[in-house]
């Protein structure tokens, strides 16, 4: 009995990070494979469903490169509340998970906990990348530079095409080029 009153919260807490919005009930599955040495490098966020782990991060980017051990380093960098505000850093690691398509992937930033990572749609040249995860909760539209409003609006519309719900996305701030 003890042991249930001590998991339940443990349990109660672990659903909490779980849970959330869903802005797409039936996340589509990768639209096309992913050549990884081409994904690799930096990208910029455009938009993203805010979660509690971003929250205030403007001028967000990602970069990812191959690590010693076979997996992918991933750096994850924001500013905090402003596009000049203090740079908080998140590094984590990455694996294929479906090496047919090298589209779906898990990453983790802390401990034994691995969450999905799928790169949903992106550009044939790697310009930009949507990307989300089996629950529909998660979505990040990225861009290889800072982005137009051009793109913006594209990527959103594209979001919108694989069934996300748009009016959840928030546009993150990026310095000027």
């Amino acid at each position: 009995m003890r042991a249930a009153l001590i998991a339940l919260p443990l349990l109660l807490s672990l659903g909490a990070c779980v849970g959330g919005p869903v802005g797409n009930p039936r996340p589509p599955q990768p639209a096309k494979a992913v050549v990884l040495d081409r994904y690799l490098g930096k990208w910029y966020e455009v938009a993203r469903y805010d979660m509690r782990f971003q929250k205030g991060c403007e001028g967000v980017t990602a970069e990812y490169s191959k690590r010693p051990d076979g997996l992918i380093r991933v750096l994850n960098t924001c500013r905090d509340g402003a596009v000049d505000g203090p740079v908080r850093t998140a590094e984590g690691k990455a694996r294929v998970v479906d090496t047919a398509s090298n589209a779906k992937l898990k990453v983790s930033f802390f401990g034994p906990f691995w969450g999905d990572y799928w790169v949903m749609d992106h550009a044939e040249d790697y310009s930009w990348s949507i990307v989300g995860e089996g629950s529909g909760q998660y979505l990040w539209l990225l861009t290889r530079q800072p982005p137009t409003d051009l793109e913006r609006e594209a990527l959103t519309a594209r979001a919108k095409a694989l069934g996300y719900d748009v009016t959840m996305l928030r546009p993150t701030k990026q310095p000027a080029p």
